[in-house]
């Protein structure tokens, strides 16, 4: 008789997410080992087995729930404009570091099946993001809205690739400083 699925599954699961996530990020997932990832999060490696089946199927999970949860957030921040969607976005990626530096920097290890929805789910936070700049500029050509988007990508990113944590703007202030620069820019096309 197979067992059945423990009360605490998805809260052990989303405990080794995190912790992989956090060892992963520290070592860089090409380096990193299942067994390493055990050891941080403070469970059996068996135990880590049980939930994946591979490292690569444990990164897919790490970089899903993060991407889910940030367009989940972004879907509700959509018709609340690009300010908005600034403060959601930046308050979506508090406590992710590890998550994000994942999603930057080892997508490209997983094959196109594992990386294709993760692409999808990066997408579609484009094309949130897009519509509401092309709200506040409706002239950009395609070519230069979508260098716009990316753009404001990278000015958010700034945060968590060099912000250092009790120096400087708070998250709140970076992300007003971020939309009246962008909302500036904007206007000023």
């Amino acid at each position: 008789m197979a067992r059945g699925v423990g009360r605490d599954h998805e809260g052990k699961r989303t405990a080794i997410r995190k912790g992989a996530a956090g060892y992963f990020a520290q070592h860089g997932f090409d380096r990193a080992s299942m067994a390493g990832a055990a050891k941080a999060c403070g469970v059996s490696k068996a135990l880590v087995y049980h939930y994946y089946d591979s490292k690569e199927a444990l990164l897919f999970d790490i970089v899903n729930a993060h991407l889910t949860e940030l367009v989940d957030v972004v879907e509700a921040a959509e018709n609340d404009g690009v300010r908005g969607l600034i403060g959601a976005i930046l308050l979506a990626y508090a406590d992710a570091d590890a998550e994000h530096k994942l999603q930057l920097d080892a997508l490209g290890v997983l094959d196109d099946d594992m990386r294709a929805p993760l692409v999808a789910l990066q997408r579609r936070l484009v094309v949130i993001l897009s519509t509401a700049l092309a709200d506040v500029a409706p002239d950009l050509d395609k070519q230069r809205l979508h260098a716009t988007t990316m753009s404001v990508f990278g000015i958010l990113n700034w945060y968590y690739m060099w912000h250092r944590p009790n120096k400087g703007l708070s998250r709140a202030e970076y992300s007003e400083l971020a939309a009246d620069f962008v909302l500036g820019g904007l206007r000023a096309l």
